[in-house]
């Protein structure tokens, strides 16, 4: 091999040699040797690495049995380690050696050998025996000991980002050994993990690809995620991204800790939600479809593990509108179309779903609506005879959207009976897709039957909570789903008919600890935030939602 042509034995003796006589340096004669043979030792020790980078540990510690002894008090030798080209090769050679998966016991031996070398490298405090060695040296370059040792740092971490940036790997023939060296860098970091100056190349190495397979060690990347999870380093953005792209434990684990915030955050308002989901990264990198795709299975696991429990469908519907407002602002050039992050969805029905209520006339929003009930039926009954998956993926892209929903309760409190067909199956396909269509139809009829009575509620002169109870006490099925739907819609009735506003305040907190004040005050908010965005028009609705969140809060 040319490259370790001149790397005999007696060239590692003579270095050798002189390595002991530099470890006693007394004079400032014996100074200048140093100096004096630097370019000499920089030739060699770039011959060194030549010819390390095409072999394993083993063969290396065979074919240069001197390797370790030489290479070891380089590293201890603060006048070479203070020459920044030396310190970069001898950082170098120290990689080619590490062993990613250790064989045998002389790559474990050599691995805890280079692991000590590098501390020292990277370390801020003294180096024990040497302290009175360096202190000479650091003192004639007139710095203070925290100087120096802070500069070597820098040094270091300088002179890998930059060969890491510059592919330096890929100067390799075999591309396992690319992806070996890659993977011993990662793994020499882990011990420094905390350490601010080693982020930018915790940052290089994270946003560093090969050939399409992982290449960093799975300790270094458990390493990176518990550091930022215990907020003891903090990484860029496209860092972060990174990270969770090449290491699900890492993703599921910060959205985890998202989604726990939105839970147990005692957030009293979809505004608070809002804020908390634009403050996430996680916002930012699902506008990559692999992250927004994990997010969505999240959401999926955690909607079956909770039946569909309504803080957990808030969540979604919200998460999705503010996707969306950053999928338009961060993805002009549409670099991905909306099908990659709906992979499962007809995209007829998902553009559908994508207008806006607030921007159609208050007519065609209940066309709208009708329009959205008649697709879903049609894709249902057209699905269910080959594949549940596919009604289970329609139901869930109706979650995302389910603003849809609450607008359907709304309109058959307010709206002509014609239509009330559509929207009450709207309604009971929301709160359960999994039922066959005879279940369907019976949760449609007692659906029904509360709709009426409430309409007939709304003209009611006089009417009092007291007949709103009676009614709710006859009507309402204790069976799921027919019970989401009926609380569904006497929270419409509440918020959007005269005779329910009238009686709101005084009925609501019993209303509430009946059927669980988690669902009531979860409609409530969705409530109170969607009328909102329709400016005055729905003034006194929005006001009237936020006063019985408020006669919540002391509710039990």
């Amino acid at each position: 091999m040319a490259e370790d042509a001149g790397i005999t034995r007696s060239s590692f003796e003579f270095w050798l040699h002189k390595a002991l006589q530099w470890g006693q340096i007394t004079t400032p004669e014996s100074q200048q040797d140093v100096c004096l043979h630097f370019p000499e030792l920089q030739e060699f020790l770039l011959q060194i690495y030549g010819a390390l980078k095409h072999m394993n540990c083993t063969d290396a510690v065979q074919k240069f049995p001197l390797i370790g002894q030489l290479l070891g008090r380089l590293c201890w030798n603060p006048f070479v380690i203070g020459h920044d080209e030396c310190q970069k090769i001898l950082m170098w050679c120290l990689c080619c050696l590490y062993s990613g998966e250790p064989q045998n016991p002389v790559e474990l031996k050599a691995n805890s050998w280079i692991q000590i070398s590098l501390c020292h490298l990277l370390s801020l405090s003294g180096l024990g025996h040497h302290d009175s060695d360096i202190n000479k040296f650091i003192a004639t370059l007139g710095l203070t000991s925290s100087d120096y040792y802070l500069k070597l740092v820098e040094n270091v971490i300088s002179s890998l980002v930059t060969e890491l940036s510059r592919n330096w790997f890929n100067r390799f023939n075999n591309q396992q050994s690319i992806s070996l060296q890659v993977r011993s860098v990662s793994l020499l970091c882990v011990p420094f993990i905390n350490l601010p100056e080693i982020i930018p190349l915790l940052e290089a190495l994270l946003c560093y690809h090969g050939d399409g397979l992982e290449v960093l060690h799975f300790e270094f990347l458990e390493a990176v995620n518990e550091a930022i999870l215990q907020k003891k380093i903090s990484l860029s953005d496209s860092a972060v991204v990174q990270l969770w792209l090449r290491h699900l434990p890492s993703l599921e684990k910060a959205l985890l800790q998202n989604f726990e915030n939105l839970i147990f955050g005692q957030l009293s308002s979809v505004e608070e939600m809002i804020c908390l989901i634009k403050g996430s990264l996680l916002l930012q990198a699902a506008c990559h479809p692999t992250i927004f795709r994990t997010i969505e299975e999240f959401f999926k696991n955690v909607l079956l593990e909770t039946n569909g429990a309504p803080e957990v469908m808030t969540i979604m519907q919200v998460f999705t509108r503010c996707f969306l407002q950053a999928y338009q602002e961060n993805n002009r050039q549409h670099k991905f179309p909306l099908k990659a992050y709906f992979p499962h969805n007809l995209h007829s029905l998902l553009r559908v779903f994508l207008k806006q209520p607030s921007d159609l006339p208050a007519a065609a929003v209940h066309q709208h609506l009708i329009h959205i009930a008649d697709m879903l039926k049609a894709i249902v009954a057209t699905e269910c005879m080959r594949s549940c998956n596919s009604v289970f993926e329609t139901w869930i892209l109706l979650i995302h959207f389910g603003e849809w929903a609450d607008m359907a309760a709304e309109y058959l409190m307010v709206s002509n009976a014609e239509s009330s067909d559509a929207l009450l199956w709207l309604l009971a396909f929301y709160y359960d897709p999994n039922v066959e269509n005879h279940q369907r139809t019976q949760a449609m009829l007692e659906g029904r039957s509360v709709c009426e009575y409430l309409t007939t509620l709304s003209r009611t002169p006089a009417l009092s909570s007291r007949d709103l109870q009676a009614a709710v006490n006859s009507k309402i099925s204790r069976r799921q789903p027919t019970n989401e739907l009926a609380i569904h819609l006497i929270i419409s009735f509440l918020l959007f008919t005269s005779n329910g506003q009238t009686i709101a305040r005084e009925f609501i907190a019993h209303f509430a600890v009946t059927y669980e004040v988690f669902r009531v005050s979860s409609l409530l908010r969705r409530t109170a935030h969607r009328v909102s965005q329709f400016g005055t028009k729905y003034q006194r609705t929005a006001k009237l939602a936020n006063d019985l969140l408020k006669i919540l809060k002391f509710v039990d």
